[in-house]
């Protein structure tokens, strides 16, 4: 019985950094509170208010939906725990162009565009030129493929 229960508890301990792995784009490895890291350890709030990326630093960490983020600055992380659905990249950080096309790809941060508010993120240059091309378009098409492929594991598309 006692043993059922340590392993119904370790489940449900796990589930969280599980279920965000399939739909988050985050780096191999866990961070030091057991949750997987987001962004890369990229600042979220700084793609909005710097010039360039900055990179997070661990001793401000904030948690959402199971995904750790690390910030630059107390401000940041206060910044982010006061709105992170409105600071976090679309698509879970996957490249948004992936998405348009079915693919759950790696979200780069120095190939990134924010569009009403939303920050979108590519995979390299040539597919961040390529979306260029015709924005609205990937942009549509992505959310519409979105719900499709959200909760679909990486190497199942």
């Amino acid at each position: 019985m006692k043993l059922t229960a340590l392993l119904a508890a370790t489940l449900i301990a796990v589930a969280p950094a599980a279920f965000a792995a399939d739909e988050v784009n985050v780096s191999n490895g866990l961070t030091l509170t057991g949750n997987p890291l987001g962004m890369h350890g990229f600042d979220p709030v700084s793609m909005f208010r710097s010039d360039a990326p900055v990179i997070g630093d661990a001793q401000f960490t904030s948690a959402h939906e199971g995904v750790d983020y690390y910030f630059a600055t107390a401000e940041a992380k206060a910044a982010f725990d006061a709105d992170p659905a409105g600071l976090l990249p679309q698509f879970g950080g996957f490249c948004a162009f992936g998405v348009y096309v079915g693919k759950k790809l790696d979200g780069d941060v120095r190939f990134a565009d924010i569009v009403d508010g939303k920050l979108y993120l590519f995979v390299n240059q040539s597919i961040f030129d390529k979306y260029l091309e015709d924005k609205q378009t990937v942009i549509d098409g992505a959310f519409a493929k979105w719900p499709e492929i959200e909760a679909t594991p990486v190497g199942d598309l």
